[in-house]
């Protein structure tokens, strides 16, 4: 039973901190949501911003200037907890391979082993948090800017909406939480 739950949430951190990772490197955080026939598909990231044209599919990105640059506040938190929530989920994942039972490392000290899955769910559960938060502050930071425009009828040609990058740390964060309760609350 305890074998199985701990190749179980070690299958979900795998999955959940490559979710957490794409997230994080990829740019489509905010994709353009205009009603109207569109020639191109506009994607905004933490990293860079891109336009895709439809009719022949040529994408150009354009980098942010710098990281130290100035940037809105919704990029520079997200960008640190997303970092932040990354580094802990594969700092867990590495914990978590090495205290699993079908690893010979420790393998005269059961109990050993245990703390090392109990710490890599707390490290998943602290990285899930993190990575919560920022992906939700990111995506309530697009709504209310839509919904300004909105409420004060400014129609700027094109208006974002949620992201698949946006979704992705979600299910990351999520499935690492998971990942955690089982490590931390099932396994003993």
């Amino acid at each position: 039973m305890g074998a199985a739950l701990q190749v179980t949430a070690f299958g979900l951190a795998l999955l959940s901190t490559l979710f957490l990772l794409l997230a994080t490197s990829t740019d489509c955080w905010m994709v353009n949501a205009d009603d109207s026939l569109e020639v191109s598909h506009k994607c905004r990231g933490l990293w860079r911003e891109c336009v895709t044209n439809m009719q022949d599919g040529v994408r150009t990105c354009d980098q942010y200037d710098s990281i130290l640059a100035d940037h809105p506040v919704k990029i520079v938190v997200t960008r640190t907890l997303m970092i932040t929530a990354d580094l802990l989920a594969g700092l867990a994942l590495a914990t978590l391979i090495l205290g699993l039972d079908c690893i010979t490392f420790l393998k005269e000290d059961p109990c050993v082993k245990l703390k090392m899955c109990y710490g890599a769910g707390v490290l998943l559960g602290a990285g899930s948090i993190l990575g919560l938060i920022g992906s939700m502050w990111y995506a309530v930071d697009v709504y209310m800017e839509r919904a300004m425009l909105v409420s004060h009828n400014i129609f700027l040609g094109v208006h974002y909406d949620f992201g698949w990058s946006c979704w992705l740390g979600m299910a990351g964060s999520t499935g690492c939480f998971v990942a955690s309760v089982l490590l931390t609350c099932c396994l003993y």
